[in-house]
């Protein structure tokens, strides 16, 4: 049975009705990244992982496989380079039997390198809003993997590095879509018919 909490915009409603299983897996993940993005603590967010954990930032390939290599990633390329603006802002989650799915927007200004989500690329001072989705799947309580994706060609896009103009690709549009539905679709459909 899978539960799931919905946002409207910025309206986080919680499922009453979630087990006391659910309950317990949003309670680990929630310690996580409080751990991550709240103290910083690379230690304590390994804590509540597995031995055999990893991590895969799917659309650059960052993270780690085993506790080990997971701690050296945490400690030298996400928690030390996580912007200070840094907002996850919630739209929806589901809740299975050893899986929970965050859908949700990250903004941040780029003002520090990010090897974790753009590799390589010195600060440009640009504001960033873009979906993620973390698919996190637990094991005898603890975390067991995190996959996370984004639609890298936005963060590009928005922090100046891909031409927006020039490729069937959107920059914040796509996070101010997702948070309300109201705004148009098929804008590039759109454009493209009309530059033939």
């Amino acid at each position: 049975m899978v539960k799931e909490q919905t946002a409207d915009k910025q309206a986080v409603q919680a499922t009453p009705s979630l087990t006391p299983a659910q309950e317990a897996l949003q309670a680990v993940w929630e310690e996580h990244i409080g751990h991550e993005f709240g103290t910083h603590s690379p230690e304590d967010a390994l804590a509540t992982m597995v031995e055999d954990a990893y991590v895969n930032n799917i659309p650059v390939m960052t993270g780690g496989v085993g506790k080990a290599a997971v701690g050296e990633f945490y400690s030298k390329d996400f928690i030390p380079q996580i912007p200070p603006d840094l907002e996850l802002v919630p739209i929806s989650r589901t809740i299975g039997m050893d899986q929970l799915v965050d859908e949700m927007v990250a903004k941040f200004t780029h003002t520090l390198q990010m090897n974790w989500m753009i590799p390589g690329v010195a600060p440009t001072g640009k504001r960033v809003e873009v979906p993620v989705v973390g698919i996190i799947r637990f094991r005898d309580g603890k975390i067991a993997h995190e996959h996370l994706y984004w639609d890298q060609a936005s963060v590009l896009v928005q922090i100046g590095l891909l031409d927006a103009e020039k490729l069937p690709v959107v920059g914040v549009d796509s996070a101010r879509k997702l948070m309300n539905r109201n705004l148009p679709s098929n804008t590039l459909i759109d454009r493209a018919s009309h530059s033939n």
